[in-house]
Order: structure tokens, then C-alpha cells, then sequence
């Protein structure tokens, strides 16, 4: 990669290109400084520095008690390994299924936290990390490298870390915004070509009846966005849903903490245009997104696109500026009064609060706002009521009842927001499963709600 850098340095001037060189190592010369009892803040989702994860690893025996942080981790993480855990110590923001596992079984620790305070943590000085590992773009002819498919969270982070040890790799998308460094500020660099991880939509596995329901859920969803809405757009079976329902969509906007593969046929059919924003008007606005190269590529270089740090992206205040904001987010079970409860099966921690408080908020204040928490009325096996008459012990309470309007299911909208705890009952048990509604009740004028 460098020879191509300098090559184009000859009809150019790189005024950057001997400090670029200057800093050229290999993954485990670069990985060299990092010691015992150091603080690593890592590029995380897809983005993740996998030669300087592996390179680390080797180092294992050398070192104890080295904490990393990050969110979301994609791919097979060998530090997050039974037996890793007196040479790394994870700290984990929001739990993908390798820290799930290791968090639940003590080797590594989960902090709940609103994600866009997270990153905060490292602009306030509250975390100092020792080191960043981040992924980059090559460098512009201005010697600035994109964080590409994760800007929100590892941006702030890494400007306020000691050292930056970057992997730069070619695949790396150049996505626009708030987004990029200046090779001057890395201390290291590591050059790779290498594939970005990918995490396609879900093929899903779930039944034919599962699906209906999840489409029901889509529709239900989707006739509660007008023209001109701006939405909060994830990854998963319920926004994939809502996607088929939008067709007939005018001028709908995005900004949302992410968004995947999905959104690129929207735009293509004129339904996404974010010309009714009164944020970014024009502008899809986002802090990383989660899909496959598809997506990698759409974005590169996308002037229409902008990524920004997560503490602006999901800045409750921020999301209440644009017009008609619809946040779209789910839950493992809500209680007859509104408590949802997304990070947890009862004791047993599963992810963490994301963007999920964040866009809730301020699609609250949000001039025609919608904050919608969607979620199927059972268990895909049909035998566990997801509304229930008080949550698991031990569950965490993500989303309280004073912020929740809108709660759908496969039977229809209920509205809360203004209702007392017995119109709160009755609406939720209306759209509960028919086969649960009995011992809902019962419950409900067991303890007075109704």
C-alpha cells in the first residue's frame, strides 16, 4: 500500500508521506509497548483490528490484567476464550454473543450505559485508555484516514487514548462526516488487506408462522409513519419487516445510531430522500453500520451519508431536532404498566442498553415524534407470553413506563403515553396473545389495576 501512496505522491504533494513511513510496522512490532495492566479501547461491530487482536494474543504469556474496551464484537474474538481471562480482561458496553457468554460466566465485566454516554466516558477523562486499536481507511492526499463502518463510538475514544496503533487497509470504506484522523496524530501503523467482517440482514430461520407474525408487527409499524417522517433504522427481523411496509412512502429521512443493507433499496426507489429534515436536511446521518460489503460499498465515499461520534448521533437532544422522528426499537418482555426490559433474561445479562433510551427520548420530543418499542406477543414457540403481568426477577428495566407511547405486536398498537396504570392494562392485554389474556387479567384485577 505504501508504494501505491507514493506513487501517487509523485503528481502530488504529500507534504505527510515521510511521517506515514516513519510510523510502518508489523502487528507484532507495534504490539510491542502494550504491558501489563494497560487499558486498550478497540475498534469494535464490523470494524474490529483483527491482525492486532491476534498479534496481542500471542503476547498472552507476557501479560496479565490488561483490560479492553469495546461494544458490539463481530467475528471470533480469541482474547474473549475461556482461560484468556488473567492475561485480558473485556469490558464490554453492549454484549454481542462471544462477551454474552463471558460476561455471564465471569470472565470478563458489562457496563450498562446509554450509548451515547459512552463515549463520553473518554471525552470527560472518566476512562483513559493507554491505547486505541483502531481500522482505517488509506489516507486522502491531506494524510486523513476514515474510521469507516465505525465512526461513533472509537472517533472519541481514540482522540483521548495515549497511543493509536491503526491497521489501515484498503477495503476500509471512506465514509464522510465527522469521521476522520490524520495520520500525525497515529503512533503506529499497520498496513493490511484484508475483508471487512460482514454481518448480513438475518437469513432467518424462523418458521412461516413466526414470519407472518413478524410482518404483521412491520405493518402495524409502518402505518404509524407519515410522509416526511425521519426514522431510527437497526438490523434485525423487525426493522426488515417495517422496510416491506414503506414503499409507498414519501420523503422519509434517516438518522439513526446505525443502519445495514436495507436502506440502499429504499433510496433506490425514491423513498428515502431526507429532503423533509430539518436536521441535515439531505443527509442520512449515522454512527457505524452493521452489514456486508454491499453496504461497505454504498457508503464509501457517499456524500449523501454522514457519520458523526456517537455522543451527537444519539444525543437525545440532537434526535428531538428532527421532524416527525420515529425511534423503532424492541424488547425481550414489558410488564402490564409499561416497564421494558431489553438486556436481560431475568439475572442473565444478553446485550445492553444501546441506542435504545436515546432515540426513545427524543423521538418523544421530537415535533410529531414516535417513540414505538415492537416486539412479537410471545415466545417463537408460542408458549411464553413476551407482555406479562410483572417482568423476571432480576430484570433490567431499559425503557421505564413514563417513557413508552408506543408498544406493538402481531395484534395491533397500543397507546400509553397519558394513561393511567388501568388504561395502561387494558391496552397492553388487547394486544397481548388471546391465549394469555385470561391469566393477564386475572393478575390485573388480582392487584387492583383494573
Amino acid at each position: 500500500m505504501v508504494q501505491e501512496i507514493t506513487t501517487a505522491a509523485k503528481t502530488k504533494s504529500y507534504f505527510w508521506l515521510a511521517n506515514y513511513k516513519s510510523k510502518l510496522r508489523t502487528a507484532e512490532e507495534a504490539v510491542q509497548i502494550v504491558k501489563s495492566g494497560d487499558k486498550i479501547v478497540m475498534h469494535g461491530n464490523c470494524a474490529f483490528p483483527m491482525r492486532l487482536i491476534n498479534a496481542l494474543v500471542k503476547r498472552k504469556d507476557e501479560l496479565e490484567n490488561v483490560s479492553i474496551l469495546h461494544a458490539l464484537t463481530v467475528g471470533d474474538i480469541p482474547y474473549l476464550k475461556p482461560g484468556m481471562e488473567k492475561h485480558f480482561r473485556h469490558v464490554s458496553y453492549f454484549m454481542g454473543s462471544d462477551a454474552r457468554k463471558a460476561v455471564n460466566e465471569g470472565r470478563a465485566d458489562f457496563t450498562p450505559i446509554y450509548l451515547f454516554e459512552y463515549p463520553l466516558l473518554f471525552v470527560k477523562g472518566i476512562i483513559k485508555p493507554n491505547f486505541a486499536f483502531v481500522h482505517l481507511s488509506p489516507p486522502d492526499e491531506h494524510g486523513f484516514c476514515s474510521f469507516g463502518v465505525e465512526v461513533g463510538i472509537i472517533k472519541s475514544a481514540a482522540e483521548n487514548s495515549d497511543v493509536i496503533i491503526a491497521q489501515v487497509n484498503p477495503n476500509m470504506p471512506r465514509a464522510l462526516g465527522d469521521s476522520f484522523i490524520h495520520i500525525n496524530k497515529l503512533t503506529y501503523i499497520v498496513e493490511v488487506d484484508d475483508p471487512i467482517a460482514e454481518l448480513p440482514q438475518s437469513k432467518s430461520d424462523l418458521s412461516p408462522q413466526m414470519m407472518e407474525i413478524y410482518m404483521k408487527i412491520g405493518m402495524y409499524v409502518a402505518d404509524l409513519i407519515e410522509d416526511g417522517s425521519t426514522i431510527q433504522m437497526g438490523i434485525g427481523v423487525i426493522p426488515d419487516s417495517v422496510s416491506k411496509f414503506l414503499d409507498t412512502k414519501n420523503d422519509l429521512g434517516i438518522h439513526s445510531e446505525m443502519f445495514s443493507d436495507g436502506i440502499i433499496d429504499l433510496v433506490g426507489k425514491g423513498v428515502i430522500t431526507n429532503r423533509k429534515k430539518k436536521l441535515h436536511a439531505g443527509k442520512t446521518i449515522a454512527g457505524f453500520v452493521l452489514g456486508t460489503k454491499k453496504l461497505y460499498d454504498y457508503i464509501d465515499n457517499n456524500p449523501s451519508i454522514e457519520f458523526h461520534p456517537q455522543e451527537y448521533v444519539n444525543d437525545p437532544f440532537v434526535i428531538a431536532q428532527n421532524y416527525r422522528m420515529i425511534a423503532i426499537n424492541s424488547a425481550i418482555e414489558i410488564d402490564l404498566t409499561g416497564q421494558v426490559c431489553s438486556d436481560s433474561f431475568g439475572t442473565k445479562l444478553y446485550s445492553g442498553f444501546g441506542g435504545q433510551v436515546d432515540f426513545i427520548r427524543g423521538a418523544a420530543r421530537s415535533e410529531g415524534g414516535k417513540p414505538i418499542i415492537a416486539l412479537p406477543a410471545t415466545t417463537k414457540d408460542f408458549k411464553i407470553s413476551r407482555i406479562v403481568p410483572t417482568l423476571k426477577n432480576g430484570a433490567g428495566v431499559v425503557t421505564n413506563r413514563a417513557d413508552v407511547h408506543y408498544v406493538v405486536t402481531e395484534y395491533g398498537v397500543a397507546q400509553l403515553h397519558g394513561k393511567s396504570i388501568r388504561g395502561r392494562v387494558l391496552e397492553l392485554i388487547n394486544i397481548a396473545h388471546p391465549d394469555f389474556r385470561d391469566e393477564l387479567k386475572s393478575f390485573a384485577r388480582k392487584n387492583n389495576y383494573i
